[in-house]
C-alpha cells in the first residue's frame, strides 16, 4: 500500500461544491492539479484525507465554513469614491481590482455596483459564507527527494 506523505508532490482530480451541491470548480475543466503536501497549499482537511488515499482511491471531504473562508464580514462591503480608480478600463460590476489594506497589505476587491460618484466593492473572498465539498481522485504520487 502506497499512500503519500508530507514533502510528496501529488497529483489529483477534484471537484469543488457549494452546500446546496452547485459545482463551483472542476479539474475536467483546467486539468488535474499537483499539490506538495506539508507546505500549506490546500486546507488541512484535504491533506489529511490525502496523506491515507492510494492512487486511485475516491474521497469526499467537506470543509465547514469556519475552516474554509470564513463567514461574510459586511464591513468589507463599502463605497469607494469612483475618483480613485483609474479611468480605464471602465469599472463594471464583477471587476476585480487589487487594492492595499491600511497596513500595506494586498487586498482583492470585487465590484458589486457602479455609480456616478461611488462604487460598491465587496473585499470578502468569493466563497466567503459558504461550507464546501470536495469529491477528491488521487491519481499519482510522486516522493520528495
Amino acid at each position: 500500500m502506497t499512500t503519500p506523505n508530507s514533502g510528496d508532490t501529488v497529483t489529483i482530480d477534484y471537484i469543488l461544491r457549494r452546500t446546496d451541491g452547485e459545482e463551483i470548480a472542476n479539474t475536467a475543466q483546467v486539468g488535474a492539479q499537483e499539490i506538495t503536501l506539508g507546505n500549506g497549499q490546500i486546507f488541512p482537511q484535504i491533506e489529511e484525507a490525502l496523506t491515507g488515499m492510494e492512487i486511485g482511491d475516491a474521497q469526499t471531504v467537506s470543509i465547514p465554513v469556519d475552516q474554509a473562508f470564513g463567514q461574510r464580514n459586511a464591513a468589507l462591503v463599502m463605497d469607494l469614491p469612483r475618483a480613485n480608480l483609474p479611468p480605464e478600463p471602465a469599472p463594471q460590476p464583477g471587476m476585480a481590482l487589487q487594492a492595499q489594506t491600511p497596513d500595506g497589505q494586498p487586498m482583492m476587491l470585487q465590484i458589486l455596483e457602479v455609480g456616478e460618484e461611488t462604487v460598491k466593492v465587496d473585499g470578502n473572498h468569493p466563497l466567503a459564507g459558504e461550507d464546501l465539498t470536495f469529491d477528491l481522485t488521487l491519481r499519482a504520487i510522486k516522493p520528495k527527494i
